[in-house]
């Protein structure tokens, strides 16, 4: 079952921060983060690789769809 972040609104750094409290809380398996900018795509692809997750994302109507896998 995936682990759903809406940080959509938010200003750095707390998309980060939330993302990476997720990963930290679901250990593996699938986390989908709602993210506003490239930018935030970019920090939180960042952080999660740093924890050994796999990201893609996908860009949608008014936000961009970060998947993170372990």
């Amino acid at each position: 079952m995936a682990v759903n972040v809406d940080a959509r609104g938010l200003s750095c750094p707390q998309p980060v921060i939330l993302t990476r409290k997720a990963l930290q809380e679901a250990g593996g398996g699938e986390v989908v983060v709602l993210i506003d900018s490239m930018t935030q795509v970019y920090n939180c692809t960042r952080a999660a690789e740093k924890l050994g997750w796999q990201a893609t994302y996908e860009e949608q109507i008014e936000a961009f769809a970060l998947t993170l896998r372990k």
